[in-house]
């Protein structure tokens, strides 16, 4: 159960990260191409516009003297290709390299192609030697059926593994294509989205691991809750299931012999009344521990005199103690106060007190001291006797938990007396604990602010 509930949990946790991880990426990666793009444009424009000046279309240099190519319309070609444009070729805004003003701006790479009215090659331009067949291949690619009669149309494609934009300009008796190479613009947008990829399938193994390990360390508590619910339940029936078989058994034992007096039949009732005392007692206690923890926030507090309070429990005990053939010895420092009930610190004081003296054995001792620690109050009850191995020091403030169950249906316990005691103490932000040596006895502590 718990590990379906902590793979939804994961499943859950992943799923809306990566559906912020792929959000927050669009929108990176769409404000990218954006600026790529507007860029571009305005890189296309500058270039067109270059195209259409009438002093530069009146000299602009042709073939191998001025470095431009001339297309068909010319009847030169050359020998060399696109792939073999030379990279350091660059231009500036104000003209080509050297700041020639026959050359186009910005652009290191970029042609121009004009065509007839049925997109027939007339004339090419370029800084560049370019083969006939390259401005052919180029202009097949350029979306004719979207071109309008005096609107630009810009577009891009793929030519010999380089990326170009163009932009067509409707020019009198035919159209003005002007060219420019988009490649690197083009991969800083391949290169986002494989950067992307990569940082979102390691992030998303990162976060797996950690929303794992936080899973488990949530749901840890969670679990043991449900264990000790678990044990709750099944001790709580064990407890009730004991007597109610005896109070099942004498009561049979009454119907068999109907016409008994009641004198005669007075010791099966007496087992059954005590088994009901038994079972109320218990249900009381648990009845208590319920409203302990639905009540922990409308508890009224006070500040009481604490040695007062240990006072009121130690002298009516002192005959039961004595009867007992127990010795008590107590130290207990006068007007030290506590903020809290002073009612269930009482309680939490029985408790202790009694515990003590059922598991103190014959001609025992117990030792009550009260004294100031610091800023604290420290309550210490202690006892002679078999004392508590270590391995039950930290599970004996657990409901129903017991060392030794026999001796406890003996002594007439149900193991809830310290889960009550630890239930008030944390209700009052203090501590109890325990400490033992096996074979001399145990102490208990209840330190109180």
């Amino acid at each position: 159960m718990f590990k379906k509930l902590r793979n939804r949990f994961l499943i859950v946790n992943l799923v809306s990260i990566s559906i912020m991880m792929l959000v927050a990426f669009a929108t990176i990666y769409t404000i990218t191409y954006q600026n790529v793009q507007r860029e571009t444009s305005m890189e296309l424009y500058k270039v067109s516009d270059f195209y259409h000046s009438p002093y530069n279309s009146s000299k602009m240099p042709r073939g191998e003297d001025g470095g431009m190519g001339t297309g068909s319309g010319s009847g030169s070609s050359s020998s060399t290709g696109s792939e073999s444009l030379p990279s350091d070729a660059m231009g500036g805004n104000n003209g080509g390299p050297g700041g020639d003003p026959n050359s186009p701006p910005a652009r290191s790479v970029s042609f121009m192609i004009k065509t007839d009215d049925q997109w027939k090659i007339t004339d090419t331009h370029s800084r560049f030697d370019m083969e006939d067949t390259f401005y052919t291949e180029a202009l097949q690619k350029v979306d004719q059926n979207k071109v309008g009669d005096s609107e630009r149309q810009t577009g891009q494609f793929a030519l010999d593994g380089t990326d170009w934009a163009y932009v067509v300009d409707p020019s009198g008796d035919g159209h003005m294509i002007v060219f420019i190479d988009v490649t690197a613009q083009q991969g800083i947008l391949t290169n986002l989205i494989y950067t992307f990829a990569v940082v979102g399938l390691v992030m998303l193994i990162v976060i797996y691991f950690l929303s794992r390990y936080f899973a488990n360390r949530s749901i840890a508590p969670v679990r043991e809750a449900f264990e000790k619910q678990k044990q709750f339940i099944g001790d709580a029936s064990h407890e009730l299931k004991t007597p109610l078989a005896i109070i099942n058994t004498n009561a049979d034992v009454l119907l068999a012999n109907q016409e008994d007096t009641i004198a005669n039949q007075a010791k099966w009732l007496h087992y059954i009344k005590s088994e009901t005392e038994r079972m109320t007692g218990l249900t009381n206690d648990l009845l208590y521990l319920t409203q302990m923890d639905d009540s922990r926030s409308t508890m009224i507090h006070a500040k009481f005199n604490m040695s007062d309070a240990v006072e009121s429990i130690i002298l009516p005990m002192e005959a039961v103690i004595f009867e007992k053939n127990i010795s008590l010895d107590y130290n207990i420092e006068p007007n030290l106060t506590v903020h809290g009930n002073s009612e269930q610190i009482k309680q939490v004081i029985l408790i202790l007190l009694d515990n003590a003296v059922k598991y103190s054995g014959p001609k025992g001792s117990v030792n009550v001291t009260l004294q100031r620690q610091n800023n604290d109050v420290m309550l210490a009850v202690s006892n002679t006797g078999d004392g508590i191995a270590p391995e039950h020091l930290d599970r004996i403030f657990d409901r129903f938990y017991r060392t030794d169950s026999s001796r406890a249906r003996k002594h007439g316990g149900h193991g809830l007396g310290l889960a009550i005691a630890r239930s008030i103490v944390d209700q009052h932000k203090g501590e109890v604990y325990a400490r033992s040596v096996v074979g001399e006895g145990a102490t208990f502590y209840v330190r109180l602010s």
